[in-house]
């Protein structure tokens, strides 16, 4: 090969290289700042992940605000709830609320999980509040429409098994018919009587 072009193919070779690190920082950067929001009824379903951040969104429940002062950090910490209008979940949060923060209006934490004593917390670190009482993130207001067609496709089976004289299904119910489907089939002329 001839030096001219054993030179060319080098520096080639060292600038797709370093584009392709360059790509590896910049995907790696946005996926740390990559959170999903979640409602409350997500998380308590399940969807939100256990370990990892997200963002927790719905309106600041009325009458749920209280707040104390950490002993050892002297910060002010602050409880509250965070409800779509179908399941409410607690969250803690450690620092300066924003000053258009109040019950009643919107409202999106980044945070985690984490257990306490009395069940799971979201604790956040940081907490958004939105301009005015009247506006609602796309986002939020999407999760909590989602969360109440849930609950109502729920109730409308519960109410239609009623009025058909059906038992609703227990939990041992699911259980057993879960257990069943997992179960193999009698192979042809085996033991159990199968023809």
């Amino acid at each position: 090969m001839n030096p001219v072009r054993k030179r060319r193919l080098i520096t080639a070779s060292l600038i797709l290289g370093a584009g392709l690190v360059a790509g590896s920082l910049v995907a790696l950067a946005l996926q740390e700042n990559l959170t999903y929001l979640h409602s409350p009824s997500e998380v308590i379903g399940g969807a939100a992940p256990e370990s990892g951040k997200f963002r927790l969104g719905g309106v600041v429940l009325e009458d749920s605000i209280a707040s104390g002062r950490v002993e050892e950090t002297r910060e002010v910490e602050y409880r509250f709830v965070v409800t779509d209008r179908e399941e409410n979940f607690p969250v803690r949060y450690r620092g300066v609320l924003p000053d258009l923060f109040r019950e009643g209006q919107s409202v999106i934490a980044r945070g985690r999980l984490e257990s306490e004593p009395s069940g799971l917390v979201f604790v956040a670190d940081q907490v958004l509040a939105r301009h005015d009482e009247t506006y609602m993130p796309a986002e939020v207001a999407d999760k909590m429409t989602q969360a109440r067609i849930a609950r109502a496709r729920q109730l409308q089976e519960e109410s239609a098994a009623i009025r058909a004289g059906r038992d609703l299904p227990t939990a041992e119910d699911e259980a057993g018919a879960a257990e069943k489907q997992a179960a193999p089939a009698p192979a042809y002329g085996s033991s159990t009587g199968a023809y």
